[in-house]
């Protein structure tokens, strides 16, 4: 729905503007009205309506005058009639130069000013959509540019031009978002309903298809960035019908601080913080956090290691010994609990290692002992870190038993994080020390496919998603998921997908998608 906005000095005209016409079935609301040009610039502001009916003769500033100032001031002012009793040629005649649509004298006709809003409603809708189209190619390429910065792209040559296709300066400060899960990310609105001031944004795509958000962050303070992290966040929640988790990296300087920008949010993504809860997080919480803890995680810095060995007995004699020495010292309790928060996340860092689900095991051990946040005394917080190391030294030692149990696994593991390296079967079975013709009867009987299809339907997938998502050549898609050679890349492909990658690329199945 397109909105209007309706200016003059005079209640009766007003009120038969708002009468007598039936906005919506041209398309409009009528979010304000405004009786002088003052009001009418606030309201303007506000609002950032599409139409604009205004009277010329108003106290302070008249029509003519307001008409100005917005066209001098909005990047997209909204469209105008004039709306006078002076059958005055010189004030037409200015009008016309100011993206005024009708200068109509009063007392209006009807269905003069219905035939104009018909007309002028199908104007603003050509050119929203002929906006937003160009948008839309506009963050395509962007998007693409991004996607190839956080995989470390960083010639000079590219960054100049991603530095000019997003208008970026040197000292341009950035910082980024990452949604977590990523199918939230489908249901982002502008940027400009959740900040204030609107910054200027961009959205990418990881290798996984997690969805971020890059800002321009001088405009905002603190406090209306964390504002609008939340509005995102429960707006984002409301409508996915799950927790999101919003993570907030850093403040950081220039285009080169792209990939450590997003190496930040996925060292936070990684750990899976809030992931059954949702929330925001911002990376320069935990590193306070760390750097309060700095003087009390000493005391914890045993924990660990008694916790991967399974001891029971040391991880309950060590906790016991940690809290009579916090006792002794009368150590404040936010300091304690910014060494449990280290802890925390020390523990959750092994999981996470040890293909566990650290956001399972805090879950689960939240909802036995309560929340860090909410203890307020050294007895609760001894039971709280006893329970943590406990329940991590079993959950630990259930994954050490899967893992190591399973070479295969370990292998494959391995094939998928590293498939667009140059790997061979040969070189993997001297690595985990296998005999090459066993390890390929055994990749076969667990996967199903021989390990040089499974190596290439691997990087096939991984080729979909970049055909998919990103505007680069056949040939540099062919490089960056691991074929050295482009044309036993397309061939590949074609027998993999059943189409060639232009052909893929191109289709109107994959613009669905």
């Amino acid at each position: 729905m397109l909105k209007a906005i309706i200016v003059d000095d005079e209640p009766w005209v007003l009120e038969g503007l708002r009468t007598m016409v039936d906005w919506a079935k041209y398309g409009f609301e009528l979010c304000g009205e405004a009786m002088n040009g003052p009001d009418a610039l606030r309201m303007i502001e506000l609002h950032q309506p599409d139409l604009v009916l205004t009277d010329i003769n108003m106290p302070v500033i008249n029509g003519l005058e307001l008409i100005s100032r917005v066209n001098g001031t909005m990047a997209r002012p909204p469209r105008f009639i004039i709306l006078s009793g002076y059958d005055d040629f010189q004030y037409a005649r200015i009008a016309l130069r100011e993206r005024v649509e009708q200068y109509l004298l009063k007392p209006v006709d009807e269905e003069e000013l219905e035939l104009l809003l018909s007309q002028i409603s199908l104007l603003i809708q050509a050119e929203i959509a002929s906006i937003q189209e160009r948008q839309k190619k506009q963050s395509i390429i962007i998007g693409g540019m991004l996607s190839r910065l956080i995989l470390g792209e960083n010639e000079e040559d590219f960054r100049l031009m991603a530095s000019n296709v997003m208008k970026l300066s040197g000292d341009t400060e950035l910082l980024g978002l990452l949604i977590d899960p990523p199918a939230a990310a489908a249901h982002l609105h502008p940027m400009q309903s959740f900040f204030t001031p609107e910054p200027a944004y961009s959205s990418f795509q990881d290798r996984a298809e997690r969805t971020g958000l890059l800002l321009q962050s001088a405009s905002l303070s603190r406090d209306s960035l964390r504002a609008g992290a939340q509005r995102l966040q429960q707006e984002l929640t409301a409508l996915a019908q799950q927790p999101v988790t919003i993570m907030v990296s850093d403040r950081m300087t220039g285009i080169e601080s792209v990939k450590d920008i997003y190496l930040q949010l996925l060292e936070m993504w990684k750990l899976r913080f809030g992931k059954e809860q949702g929330g925001v997080f911002f990376h320069s919480d935990f590193r306070k956090c760390n750097t309060a803890a700095s003087r009390e995680q000493t005391a914890f810095s045993e924990l660990p290691g008694k916790v991967l060995a399974g001891d029971p007995d040391g991880i309950e004699s060590c906790v016991k010994d940690i809290f009579i020495s916090y006792a002794q010292q009368l150590s404040a309790v936010e300091a304690v609990q910014a060494g449990i928060a280290h802890l925390e996340m020390t523990l959750c860092r092994l999981v996470a290692e040890h293909n566990g689900e650290p956001g399972t095991m805090m879950n689960g051990h939240q909802a036995k002992y309560g929340r860090l946040e909410d203890l307020g005394d050294y007895s609760r917080l001894s039971h709280y870190v006893s329970g943590l190391c406990t329940t991590a030294a079993v959950y630990l030692a259930q994954l050490q038993e899967a893992n190591e149990g399973n070479t295969i696994y370990n292998v494959i593991r391995y094939v998928d994080q590293e498939f667009r390296s140059k790997l061979q079967l040969q070189e993997l079975a001297r690595q985990f020390h296998m005999n090459p013709a066993y390890l390929g009867q055994l990749f076969r009987k667990e996967t199903g496919r021989s390990f040089s299809e499974y190596l290439n339907v691997k990087r096939i997938e991984a080729a979909k998603a970049l055909l998919k998502r990103t505007e680069l050549k056949i040939s540099d898609v062919a490089a960056q998921v691991g074929f050295s050679n482009t044309d036993y890349f397309i061939d590949k492909f074609k027998g993999i997908a059943g189409v060639l990658p232009s052909v893929y690329k191109n289709s109107d199945h994959h613009k669905q998608l």
